[in-house]
């Protein structure tokens, strides 16, 4: 039976809340690795083509679940991505759902010059709290944490926090490991 010793942890929500940042500050700070499902998903071909009008990958999400699988298993991991219901609850011990004020969310698809139609989108989805409900749904609640994402201060306020969730993961998994069971489905 596979275990890890470090926790897996999903920093998830609409595209332009800060989850790259926050992944990679995190990754700076712990020996957790920044594990971006988009560069797997271009690296590795885990899609099926490119949507042009979207500008995105349509995810195989089989292949991508079959690619990252030991790895993810192993633990150590910051998933970053837009997208969280995918993971087995059994791979997962921390899934944080970042937020952002909605002009301020515009304001940041608009410089990455998304076009109108996918701006409205992702608006939508976080006015209706698509991702965080998916993660309500997904994960057991006392593993599912909203942050809020609007500047510099909350990134940094978020990290620390997250920082010190991670600590205390370890201290109390210390000399343990957490089992994943080979035995469920996926």
């Amino acid at each position: 039976m596979p275990s890890r010793k470090l926790p897996n942890i999903i920093i998830t929500g609409t595209p332009g809340v800060g989850k790259t940042t926050h992944a990679q500050l995190l990754a700076d700070l712990t020996p957790l690795e920044h594990f971006s499902i988009n560069d797997i998903i271009k690296n590795k071909r885990c899609h099926t083509r490119f949507d042009e009008e979207f500008k995105s990958w349509i995810v195989d999400e089989n292949k991508l679940l079959d690619e990252i699988e030991d790895e993810v298993k192993r633990g150590g991991k910051i998933i970053d991505w837009y997208a969280c219901d995918l993971f087995p609850e059994r791979w997962v011990d921390l899934v944080v759902v970042l937020r952002t004020d909605n002009m301020m969310l515009f304001d940041r698809l608009t410089k990455r010059k998304y076009h109108e139609e996918k701006i409205t989108e992702n608006i939508d989805a976080e006015i209706m709290q698509v991702i965080l409900e998916e993660a309500r749904e997904s994960y057991a609640p006392e593993i599912v944490i909203e942050l809020q994402s609007d500047n510099v201060e909350d990134v940094d306020s978020n990290v620390e926090r997250i920082k010190a969730w991670y600590e205390a993961w370890m201290e109390d998994n210390s000399g343990k490991e957490t089992a994943d069971d080979d035995d469920e489905e996926d």
